[in-house]
């Protein structure tokens, strides 16, 4: 039963992995009823670890602090019988990579309404035909239930994955990467397809991905995440657009902008990686990579705070100072 508040809140969420190993570091989001947040950042700073946190998928060598709340009920207390009900049915994940997520010897028609049987909402021939419904629905013809996966191109996987996730009526859709691997025409179709469902259905998404700007067109609020934590917060134009923590900056800089001769000659980037979640630098984590560092960042590290209406951003220059745009590169 729903309760008042948020649909999802996720308060102080840790994870680890062993004694040290810290890939999710006090990660605080809301996501309310029929809003879409995007989770953006480079590989390895935590996105997926915490899409899988949200529905208690990982591995059991994982450590896992704080609170997951999904309509009130804390996930990571829920007994499994209340999880297992509430996997597919109140929440539901799109996996990134659609060929590894199914199972290659099932017809997916077959995969599609397993969960549907699973959750009791139907007998057998009508699990098909809800499986045929929701290819229609996700533009492939019902006939394609038949298919196996290799049967099917990486876009029709991709949206064999998207009818999945649907099948149980779920009120909050995470999606994984779910374009990674395809083609610019065919990420626009199913990026203007998620958008479409989420509108008709009125689900509410939370949607991960390395690309900025596939978040700034496809969700309301954006949260940039960083070496496990979340440092920038806000509306996502305005986060994409005018980012208030460097790392933000530089993310939406490695975009190059169309018109803009300057921008395609001398594309900006980041050099380095993001640290081992095994071995963080002390102080604020981005300050071994960030070209605007003061001497405090190497020992302060900053949480969150007020940049702006309806924005957050872990940055010490904030507090001072409008956060500064990158130098040339």
């Amino acid at each position: 039963m729903s309760t008042p508040g948020p649909l999802l809140e996720v308060r102080n969420l840790h994870v680890t992995y062993g004694a040290g190993t810290r890939a999710v570091r006090g990660v605080d989001l809301k996501l309310s009823a029929g809003q879409k947040l995007g989770i953006a950042g480079e590989s390895g700073c935590g996105k997926s670890t915490l899409a899988l946190a949200l529905l208690r998928l990982l591995p059991a060598s994982a450590n896992l602090s704080g609170e997951i709340l999904l309509d009130g009920e804390d996930v990571l207390t829920m007994r499994w019988g209340r999880l297992r009900a509430v996997r597919w049915a109140g929440a539901s994940i799109v996996f990134q990579g659609a060929m590894h997520s199914l199972n290659a010897v099932h017809r997916v028609g077959e995969q599609i309404a397993e969960p549907v049987l699973l959750h009791g909402k139907s007998t057998a021939a009508a699990a098909r035909r809800r499986a045929g419904d929701l290819l229609e629905q996700v533009g492939l013809p019902a006939a394609r239930a038949d298919a196996y996966p290799h049967e099917l191109s990486g876009g029709q996987r991709q949206r064999v994955m998207i009818a999945m996730a649907l099948a149980c009526d779920p009120r909050l859709i995470v999606a994984d990467e779910p374009t990674t691997a395809l083609d610019v025409m065919i990420q626009a179709q199913i990026l203007r397809l998620i958008g479409q469902l989420v509108a008709d259905n009125d689900i509410s998404l939370l949607m991960i991905s390395h690309d900025l700007s596939v978040l700034a067109d496809t969700c309301d609020r954006l949260a940039v995440m960083y070496a496990g934590r979340v440092v920038e917060e806000g509306p996502a134009d305005q986060v994409f657009t005018d980012a208030q923590h460097p790392y933000g900056l530089a993310l939406s800089a490695a975009f190059p902008r169309i018109g803009d001769p300057a921008s395609r000659r001398a594309p900006r980037g980041l050099p380095g990686d993001p640290p081992d979640p095994s071995a963080l630098p002390p102080g604020c984590t981005f300050h071994p990579r960030c070209p605007v560092a003061l001497d405090e960042c190497a020992t302060e590290d900053p949480a969150l705070r007020e940049a702006g209406v309806g924005r957050l951003a872990a940055c010490v220059r904030v507090a001072a100072v409008p956060a500064p745009g990158l130098p040339p590169a």
